[in-house]
């Protein structure tokens, strides 16, 4: 096998060798590609800035990208960035401002923290929806206007939408970005106990212009003269702009691997990437999980007598910072994505990928997504405090797969669902632990299945072993089958301290699911009268949450993570 190093502080016109590193991973995929498959690149520590995405295809097949001392306790932090240091601050009322000429990001990092965009609470004073927007009774005073952002939350009780602000006339008519606006008052529509509702509603929260510089820790990015783009930070105590490390993300790919075979990588760090769509006229027209609406025309769902709700005829997906596209045999082992501004990792296609033991924190949009590929395995990751943006992001997420597993990992401290498992075959959802799931939004779960999973006994989607604690929102089912899901087999999990533990009867309804040996602390909805197209056996309810941890300490001692660093 041949190995080449890579080394932030390295030399392009060198060897590449551990003494004489390349400065480059474009220069190390173009020797990789010269050796001609079986090669090792070690990343030394430090911070590997991509100036444009880094893309790997089928003439790179077989290579592997680890951290230096991948495995032994000598191993370096390397991290794949995609953001750019702000420096030139200056610093008036408190507010560090910098000149970023034609930068557009939606996220900041301070020292490695995460800043929130700087944001008031909703519209002030009487305020009331127009046809093109709002108007208000009270004067607006913002400063750069079409940088504004609303966000609607609970538009449907699963849903988050933003959208941007056209203009202020008057300092009290609002024009709203077109065409965002008009797609919101296509797709949110519904009926409910004889109430009906038209459109995104009142904002719930408004982000970024200057004026809303209020909380230390806050920023704002000021797009108002094209080309003189000023970036305003208000600091945390403490905070020097001679000191500290203040990165804008700049790239939305870090990482694009299409049609490669066995290619690797190992113990890396994928950060500081945006994604900026969002910020642009067409908005964020949230429906469900990872799913936004862009025009096409909407569809009705009858949820009940009475109750009905529109939804796009066909949806697009949120974006990933580090996309698989057709590749098989891919291993992501070790590696942390933190930092991003969309999903943190996607996997379209392709077969036998493996991700494993990773971690995917501070994200904006979900930690995994796999769509369409075959034996793919999740396990042994932790995902935590993702969806900061896009609150209806899963955890990890998988749709139209075949013998997907889903196994031992962790996810707590996220927006909506924990796992969620679209319409596919054989998906085996096994020994995981979800804690702290729907913090933001509502109508979900720890784990949550939609849809078909298969068409026989031999096909099937296995829930087992999993445990599901803390479900937080007032409306919920922990352990969730939805949508007409067929063919499942839920058997021996454990469920506590949810709003509810499980339904049984939903609609469309579900068909040949059976709910086998679990236990939970409250019985499911439904449970005393099952519908025909469940079965309802051997399941225990134990209230008490003593006795509840003392008869299923086995299950519990072996969900989530395997490796040694477990947080439960």
């Amino acid at each position: 096998m041949f190995h080449f190093h890579v080394s932030p502080s390295g030399d392009d016109s060198g060897p590449g060798s551990a003494d004489r590193p390349f400065a480059t991973l474009s220069r190390a995929r173009s020797a990789a590609r010269e050796a001609a498959g079986g090669v090792l690149v070690h990343l030394r520590g430090g911070t590997h800035v991509l100036t444009e995405p880094f893309s790997l295809g089928e003439a790179d097949s077989g290579t592997v990208y680890q951290a230096y001392g991948h495995g032994t306790p000598e191993q370096e932090e390397a991290v794949v960035s995609g953001g750019r240091p702000i420096m030139g601050w200056q610093v008036r009322d408190g507010v560090w401002t910098a000149e970023v000429g034609d930068l557009d990001t939606r996220q900041l990092y301070v020292d490695g923290r995460r800043a929130e965009r700087a944001w008031i609470p909703g519209l002030p004073g009487d305020a009331k929806p127009t046809p093109t927007g709002y108007v208000t009774d009270e004067p607006l005073g913002w400063r750069s206007p079409g940088d504004v952002e609303f966000v609607h939350r609970g538009v449907y009780p699963w849903t988050e939408a933003r959208c941007g602000v056209a203009s202020v006339s008057g300092a009290t008519v609002i024009t709203m970005a077109q065409p965002a606006f008009g797609w919101a008052a296509e797709l949110y529509n519904s009926t409910w106990e004889g109430q009906t509702s038209s459109g995104p509603g009142l904002p719930t929260r408004i982000e970024n212009d200057p004026s809303f510089l209020r909380e230390p820790g806050t920023f704002v990015l000021d797009r108002s003269r094209p080309g003189r783009h000023v970036l305003l930070y208000l600091p945390r105590p403490g905070e020097d702009p001679a000191r500290t490390r203040v990165v804008a993300p700049v790239l939305e790919t870090l990482v694009s691997v299409v049609g490669a075979r066995d290619v690797a990588f190992k113990g890396l760090v994928f950060a500081d990437a945006t994604w900026l769509r969002p910020s642009r006229p067409e908005g964020f027209l949230h429906y469900h999980g990872n799913g936004y609406y862009e025009g096409g025309g909407v569809e009705t769902a009858v949820l009940g007598e009475g109750a009905s709700v529109t939804y796009p005829a066909a949806s697009v997906t949120i974006p990933s910072c580090v996309t698989f596209e057709d590749a098989v045999g891919a291993e992501i082992e070790g590696c942390r994505f933190t930092r991003l501004g969309a999903t943190g990792l996607g996997v379209s296609g392709g077969a036998d990928l493996v991700v494993r033991a990773c971690d995917f924190d501070a994200l904006s949009g979900g930690g995994v997504v796999v769509s369409g590929a075959r034996n793919a395995s999740i396990e042994d990751n932790r995902v935590h405090h993702i969806g900061l943006e896009y609150s209806g992001s899963p955890g990890i997420g998988v749709t139209g797969t075949y013998g997907c597993v889903v196994a031992n990992n962790e996810v707590t401290d996220v927006p909506h669902c924990g796992i969620v498992v679209g319409p596919g075959e054989g998906a085996r959802v096994l020994r995981n632990l979800t804690r702290d799931t729907m913090g933001v939004l509502a109508d979900g779960g720890g784990v949550y299945l939609s849809g078909p999973q298969g068409d026989s006994p031999e096909n099937q989607a296995l829930v087992q072993g999993n445990v599901i604690k803390d479900t937080r929102t007032p409306y919920n089912f922990a352990l969730y089958a939805d949508y007409g899901a067929s063919w499942v087999t839920i058997e021996g999990n454990v469920v506590m301290r949810a709003d509810n533990t499980a339904v049984l009867e939903v609609g469309p309804p579900l068909e040949n699911v059976v709910f086998r040996g679990n236990f939970w602390d409250a019985d499911p909805v439904g449970h005393d009268n099952p519908p025909s197209g469940v079965s309802y056996e051997g399941n225990t309810t134990i209230k008490d949450g003593t006795e509840l941890d003392a008869a299923t300490a086995d299950i519990q001692s072996r969900a989530g993570l395997r490796r040694a660093a477990r947080s439960r």
